[in-house]
């Protein structure tokens, strides 16, 4: 009786399996490094023009995070400082430092200091500072305390998974609109009673659905 099948045939169902192991492979894979802190710039901390310690100025100093990041109250952006705001101090204090050069040279042209971008968003992620610091998002809890770091580096992966486990789990992440910039601040006992306060008063209900973020 003649094969229905020919002899090739018998080779399909090893190599339907294996091409399922890669494809299971490649999708762990993808799942490891993509959601890992190397993808995500878990610890980046790029060389900037101005050697700017932020443990000096937001720590030693106690400069509020608003005197130069001013539009973080309003604006879907926190802003950057412009060659004003640094001058406001700087046109008195380190006047000779040679690591200030790029600040006067600013001041004398015009042209901006070209800081480093280090929170980077992919392009189709929307995020609003506003909408997070008014009902009690801190600095810290996206940016770490960077009232401790000389050179600023990204301290939370910014991943969709981080973000979500924020909107729904809101209450460990509530302070009172006040302390938003306090590096410092920490949680008292009834922090749960007051977080749950704060939402019901605040109407908070973090959207979890897809075009909340990606419009």
């Amino acid at each position: 009786m003649a094969q229905l099948f020919p002899k090739w045939a018998n080779k399909v169902p090893k190599k339907l399996l294996l091409s399922v192991n890669l494809l299971l492979l490649a999708v762990i894979f993808g799942f490891w490094y993509w959601g890992s802190p190397k993808y995500t710039q878990v610890g980046y901390a790029p060389s900037q023009p101005i050697d700017y310690s932020h443990k000096l100025h937001a720590g030693e100093l106690g400069i509020d995070c608003q005197y130069c990041h001013g539009s973080v109250m309003e604006s879907a952006r926190a802003g950057i400082p412009s060659t004003e705001t640094c001058m406001t101090c700087h046109s008195q204090i380190a006047t000779d430092s040679d690591k200030l050069e790029p600040l006067y040279e600013s001041w004398e042209t015009g042209n901006p200091v070209e800081w480093v971008h280090i929170h980077k968003l992919p392009g189709f992620a929307y995020f609003n500072h506003s909408a997070h610091v008014n009902v009690g998002v801190g600095c810290a809890t996206c940016h770490g305390r960077v009232d401790r770091m000389e050179v600023v580096m990204q301290s939370e992966p910014l991943s969709m998974g981080w973000c979500l486990d924020c909107h729904n789990n809101p209450e460990p992440y509530l302070r009172p609109v006040e302390e938003v910039t306090n590096m410092a601040w920490e949680p008292e006992e009834d922090h749960f009673e007051f977080a749950r306060m704060v939402i019901s008063k605040k109407n908070i209900n973090p959207p979890i659905y897809c075009n909340a973020c990606h419009r």
